[in-house]
């Protein structure tokens, strides 16, 4: 379990406080070309600009990508992970489907010359007749077309966790899945009522000789508070990625987490192997 204390630490560290709730950290700022966009697909163009004023062009790669970027509705519908493009001069530009209402977009980045990972929050407003969807239902299940993921273990507030999720087609489970990012799979999760990016690491990487390419997908996560969470799972089966998406809900730490987390060790059949940083 030594494994498991070290990324804890690690996790603890990222999950303290939840990133994208500031347009601007450590003297790097997240600029939009615009802030008011009209629905539908639509092109979106940003900058990551610098502590000397400048846009950023050079950036340490994370999962593959040198930048990841994100765009939720407040009311947790519409999640998007993609990967814009960057011309020159530090413009990054991408296509989002966008339904009327206000959003967040958020930039995952590691600029070179700065110690870490960022992310960086914007809010952006959609125009046209918004309708508030509720929260979905917390359960361990989520549909996607002929897939279903399912989702074990517990999000625990200031405290490593590991997450499972399964995942099958049509009732039998999936043993082939692809590598996407460098990982079997990408866990986004977001805190209900401010958007807090939470960073959670994948348990293991595909070609380590031990992390099997499902049906199971491994990650830690600390959740920074108590609350409810929005889970977004990006898979790849068959050369199509999909998003399952989960409703968490999590307390303070009960005895029974602590009696699970200290019973861990013995279900687990083998050491994961490091995992990347997000």
């Amino acid at each position: 379990m030594k494994d498991h204390s070290g990324h804890g630490v690690h996790g603890v560290h990222g999950g303290a406080r939840p990133g994208g709730l500031s347009v601007s950290e450590n003297g790097y700022t997240l600029e939009l070309d615009s802030t008011i966009l009209t629905a539908g697909v639509q092109p979106v163009s940003f900058r990551v600009i610098g502590p000397d004023g400048q846009a950023v062009t050079e950036f340490v790669p994370e999962h593959e990508k040198e930048l990841h970027f994100f765009a939720v509705r407040r009311d947790t519908a519409g999640f998007q992970h993609v990967h814009p493009v960057m011309d020159g001069k530090g413009t990054w530009s991408v296509q989002l489907a966008l339904e009327p209402g206000d959003w967040k977009f958020f930039a995952d980045v590691h600029p070179v010359g700065h110690d870490g990972t960022i992310t960086l929050g914007i809010d952006v407003a959609v125009a046209g007749p918004y309708d508030p969807r509720p929260l979905p239902e917390a359960t361990g299940i989520a549909r996607v077309g002929e897939y279903t993921v399912t989702l074990d273990g517990e999000l625990l507030p200031g405290q490593a966790s590991e997450l499972t999720l399964t995942v099958s087609r049509n009732g039998r489970p999936v043993t082939d899945l692809q590598p996407y990012l460098a990982a079997y799979g990408h866990l986004v999760a977001l805190r209900v009522g401010d958007l807090g990016y939470l960073h959670v690491h994948p348990e293991g990487e595909p070609g380590d000789g031990t992390t099997a390419p499902g049906p199971e997908i491994a990650f830690m996560a600390v959740a920074p508070s108590a609350g409810t969470y929005r889970l977004y799972l990006d898979f790849q089966h068959n050369h199509v990625v999909r998003t399952a998406e989960f409703t968490v809900r999590t307390t303070a730490t009960t005895p029974r987490s602590d009696a699970a987390s200290q019973a861990a060790p013995e279900h687990r059949s083998h050491h994961h192997g490091h995992h990347a940083h997000h």
